[in-house]
C-alpha cells in the first residue's frame, strides 16, 4: 500500500459542493490540503439539486430567518465569482385563492427584499396576470394576481468542479474515483486507507485535521474506524425532478403552491426544456440507487398542472433525476419541515480534529467553509491567512463583469469564426474565459477534432479529462453538461468507446492531484 510522503494539514472526505468548497478556501489559505472522492465530482448530492442559488423563500414560514439572510447574501456574492454558469432569474407566484394569503406573500417578498444585502438583483413587483405576458401559459380566469421576485440560476455540477479546479491550481491534491475504506486517528495524526475503485490500487494519505462531508454518507464515514460516537444525526430527504420539452417562450420561472403546503418550481431548462421540481421524501435506502418514484412523476404532473393551461403528463417528460439530500434530523415531524440549515459535529479523539458536515444547501456552501475552518483554525497552522477571501476572487472562468457573457459569446465568435452562435454560447457558459483556453490555437472544425453530435468535440472531452477529472461519457454528457438531454443513445456509446480506446485512464487527475 502505497503511502503519500507527505502529512497534510487537511484532508477532506467527499467531493460534493461542501468538501471542494472547504478544499478551496483551506488552500487558499496557506494549508496543504487532500480530497478523495469516491465516485465522481458532484456525483452525488450536489449535481441533483433544483439549480437555484436563492435565499430559499419558504424557509421563512419555519422562522430560519438567518439561514433565509446568509442565502439572500450568498446570491449576489456567488454570482459575482460565477457569472458565466450563475444567472439572474425571476420568478412568477400566483396568488392562489384558498391557500397562503396575499398579504402573506407580500409581506414574505418584503422581507425577501430587505434582509439579504440585495444590490444588483431587481426587486419585487406585482404583476396583472391578466395583461403581462407571464399570464398567458396559465389557466385562464382562475389566476389573477401574482408577484414576480429575484433568484439566480446556477449549474450546480459545474459549480462544483470549478471549486475543485481553482483548489487543485492552488496546490490541493483533487483524488476522484478514490474511496477512503478505514480512518484512524494515532499520535496526533489521521491515517485515511484508500482504494481506487477504477484500478483497485491502494494508498494512504496523513493529515493533521480530517473533514467528513460525506453528504448522503456522513454517518457510514464515521463508521470507518474514526473512533467517535456521533451525537448529530442525518435525514435522508428524496428530491425528485422531472424534465419536459419547453412549456413556453418568456424566460422567467414560476413558482408554484400546493394544495399539501410544498411548493413548486417551474424553470426554463438549457434553451429547449422545462424543468420541474421538487418532491420532499424520507428516504430509507442506499443513496446511490435514488429514482424518481411514478408517484414523484405523477405528482409534479398534477402540481405543475394546477396552474397551466396545458396540463402536464407523464408521457411529457424527457428525463427524470433524483438525490439524496443528507439533512441535519432536526425531529420535524415532515421531509418539508426538516431544516436546511448546516450543523457540524467537531470530535477530538486524541487531540485530533475530525469535522462531519450534517445539511447545507448550494447556496450557502461558501460560507459553510469559511465556518467549517474557523471551527477548525485551533489546529491548522495556517486558518487565518487570507480569511475571507473566497467571495472575493473569481472561480475559474469568472474573470469577468456580470453583464459581460454576451461580450464573451460575441468575443469567441470573433475569435473563432467557425462556431456557430449556440456553440460558443454553450462554450461560454461552461467554461466562461477559460473557453479560449479550451479551443487553443483551432482555425477551423476539422481543429476540434471528432464531433459526438449536439457541438461536442474531442477537443472538449480531451480538455475535460485533463482539466476536470471526466473518466466517463456519464461524467461529461450529465454532470460537465447536460448534453444526454439532446445525444441520441448511439452517440453517447461512441463517446464511451472513443474514451476507452483513446484514453482509458490517461488523465492525470486520476493520479497527479490535478495539477494542469
Amino acid at each position: 500500500m502505497r503511502l503519500l510522503e507527505r502529512i497534510f494539514d487537511l484532508a477532506i472526505i467527499g467531493g460534493g459542493v461542501n468538501g471542494c468548497g472547504i478544499a478551496r478556501d483551506a488552500v487558499g489559505r496557506g494549508n496543504t490540503v487532500f480530497l478523495c472522492e469516491m465516485n465522481d465530482l458532484a456525483s452525488g448530492t450536489s449535481s441533483w439539486s433544483t439549480k437555484l442559488v436563492h435565499g430559499g423563500l419558504r424557509y421563512l414560514e419555519y422562522y430560519e430567518f438567518r439561514l433565509v439572510r446568509e442565502a439572500l447574501i450568498e446570491r449576489e456574492i456567488l454570482w459575482g465569482i460565477a457569472p458565466h454558469i450563475i444567472r439572474p432569474l425571476r420568478f412568477v407566484l400566483p396568488h392562489h385563492a384558498g391557500l397562503r394569503p396575499a398579504w402573506l406573500l407580500r409581506l414574505g417578498l418584503f422581507l425577501y427584499d430587505h434582509i439579504g444585502g440585495r444590490h444588483l438583483l431587481p426587486a419585487t413587483r406585482s404583476v396583472d396576470l391578466g395583461r403581462d405576458e407571464v399570464g398567458r401559459p396559465l389557466i385562464p380566469n382562475r389566476y389573477s394576481r401574482a408577484f414576480e421576485y429575484s433568484d439566480c440560476f446556477v449549474d450546480d455540477a459545474r459549480l462544483v468542479v470549478l471549486n475543485a479546479r481553482d483548489a487543485a491550481d492552488k496546490g490541493a491534491e483533487i483524488r476522484t474515483r478514490t474511496r477512503a475504506t478505514e480512518i484512524r486517528q494515532a499520535d496526533g495524526v489521521w491515517t485515511v486507507s484508500m482504494v481506487n475503485t477504477l484500478t483497485g490500487a491502494r494508498s494512504q494519505v496523513q493529515a493533521r485535521a480530517l473533514v467528513n462531508a460525506g453528504g448522503p454518507w456522513v454517518e457510514d464515514v464515521l463508521g470507518r474506524g474514526a473512533g467517535v460516537n456521533a451525537k448529530a444525526k442525518v435525514r435522508l430527504v428524496q428530491g425528485s425532478h422531472i424534465v419536459v420539452k419547453k412549456l413556453y417562450d418568456h424566460d422567467r420561472a414560476y413558482m408554484f403552491q400546493n394544495a399539501d403546503g410544498r411548493i413548486i418550481f417551474v424553470i426554463p431548462y438549457q434553451d429547449d426544456f422545462t424543468l420541474i421540481g421538487t418532491t420532499d421524501r424520507d428516504y430509507d435506502g442506499d443513496p446511490a440507487k435514488v429514482k424518481a418514484t411514478p408517484e414523484e412523476i405523477q405528482y409534479l404532473c398534477a402540481a405543475a398542472s394546477e396552474y397551466l393551461a396545458k396540463p402536464v403528463t407523464s408521457e411529457d417528460v424527457v428525463w427524470t433525476y433524483s438525490g439524496v439530500r443528507p439533512l441535519y434530523d432536526d425531529g420535524a415531524s415532515e421531509a418539508k419541515a426538516a431544516t436546511r440549515d448546516y450543523v457540524f459535529e467537531l470530535d477530538t479523539p486524541g487531540g485530533s480534529p475530525l469535522l462531519s458536515i450534517y445539511g447545507g444547501k448550494i447556496t450557502t456552501y461558501r460560507r459553510l467553509a469559511e465556518e467549517a475552518l474557523e471551527r477548525l483554525s485551533p489546529y491548522l497552522r495556517s486558518a487565518k491567512a487570507r480569511e475571507g477571501w473566497t467571495g472575493k476572487w473569481p472561480l475559474p472562468g469568472g474573470d469577468m463583469d456580470v453583464s459581460d457573457i454576451d461580450g464573451l459569446i460575441a468575443e469567441l465568435q470573433r475569435g473563432y469564426p467557425f462556431l456557430g452562435h449556440a456553440h460558443a454560447r454553450r462554450l461560454a457558459r461552461a467554461y466562461g474565459t477559460r473557453a479560449i483556453k479550451l479551443l487553443g490555437d483551432a482555425k477551423s472544425a476539422a481543429d476540434l477534432g471528432q464531433a459526438f453530435g449536439a457541438t461536442l468535440t474531442e477537443r472538449e472531452v480531451r480538455y475535460l479529462m485533463a482539466n476536470e477529472w471526466a473518466v466517463t461519457a456519464e461524467d461529461i454528457v450529465w454532470r460537465r453538461s447536460k448534453l444526454g438531454l439532446r445525444l441520441s443513445a448511439d452517440e453517447v456509446a461512441a463517446l464511451d468507446d472513443w474514451i476507452r480506446t483513446n484514453a482509458v485512464l490517461q488523465s492525470p487527475l486520476l493520479e497527479a492531484g490535478g495539477r494542469s
